[in-house]
């Protein structure tokens, strides 16, 4: 999948590694996608909230 995050502590964006995709709770209830990796680099754990999904009109 190769999701791109940002690493607090290389403070640099950094391609995750060992992805999980999860579900969490955003306002009002509604569950939002994010993904959640390891940094190549350093090997702290990166967090990243996806974008909602639009309604079909």
């Amino acid at each position: 999948m190769a999701t791109t995050g940002y690493c607090v502590r290389c403070k640099a964006k950094q391609e995750m590694k060992n992805e999980k995709t999860i579900e969490m709770k955003g306002k009002g209830g509604v569950k939002r996608a994010a993904v959640t990796g390891e940094c190549p680099v350093c090997g702290t754990k990166m967090f990243r909230i996806m974008g909602k999904a639009k309604p079909e009109a």
